[in-house]
């Protein structure tokens, strides 16, 4: 199944060919928009938050953890909350927290198993209804 389920979201990461990331999130069903610039996507998302059901940050192409946990702070502040994913060849393990407000952290280079449990969980308020 398709998980993304047509969730429009932000991704944050390098725009080059050899990226996989568009291609995977888009593969789970997500309409992804892809920004290589991390404050051009968070204004988007500021800007008309209710359009965006996820944001995507590659922490490794922004300056690392510490910059995707920044931008997780600046979002609940300016905005409503948009679930987050971080990226980052700093995580030492995958972390899926039960809070509300905390990110998803997946470690570089995610695989798609990675990716699709990743999601999952970000999304895990909007399947709920489908699940039951």
């Amino acid at each position: 199944t398709l998980v993304g389920m047509g969730v429009r979201m932000v991704l944050v990461s390098p725009e080059t060919a050899e990226n996989p990331l568009p291609h995977r999130f888009a593969g789970l069903g997500g309409i992804v928009e892809h920004r290589a610039e991390l404050f051009e996507a968070l204004e988007a998302l500021i800007d008309d938050p209710y359009d965006y059901g996820l944001c995507v940050i590659d922490c490794d192409a922004i300056g690392g953890l510490a910059a995707g946990r920044r931008a997780v702070q600046l979002l609940s502040v300016a905005t409503r909350r948009v679930p987050v994913i971080l990226i980052s060849s700093e995580c030492q393990g995958q972390e899926f927290p039960l809070g509300p407000h905390a990110p998803v952290l997946l470690r570089a280079p995610a695989s798609a198993i990675s990716l699709r449990v990743g999601l999952e969980h970000a999304l895990r308020d909007r399947l709920a209804p489908r699940l039951i």
